[in-house]
């Protein structure tokens, strides 16, 4: 019996607001986390961006709510979903 294991890779864009001054220092906090594979600083509604991949939806979840959201000094996140075609 051959058995195939599928890598399952959910990708997410997460916009995050923070407090004035505190850019550099919640940017460095989410460059630590091992989901956040790339991360940047950006103009508009939202002070940064990082894309965040993880093994499941429950794990993407839990980034987002656990550790991204608990950062002191973020006070909002928007969480996108990134659709890939081939």
């Amino acid at each position: 019996m051959i058995i195939i294991r599928l890598r399952v890779v959910v990708r997410a864009f997460v916009f995050v607001k923070v407090r004035a001054g505190s850019e550099m220092e919640v940017l460095g906090k989410l460059r630590k986390f091992p989901e956040v594979k790339e991360s940047y600083f950006v103009y508009g509604l939202y002070d940064l961006v990082a894309v965040v991949e993880t093994d499941s939806m429950e794990h993407l979840k839990d980034t987002v709510t656990w550790k991204i959201r608990r950062l002191g000094s973020v006070i909002s996140t928007i969480t996108s979903m990134i659709a890939e075609t081939k």
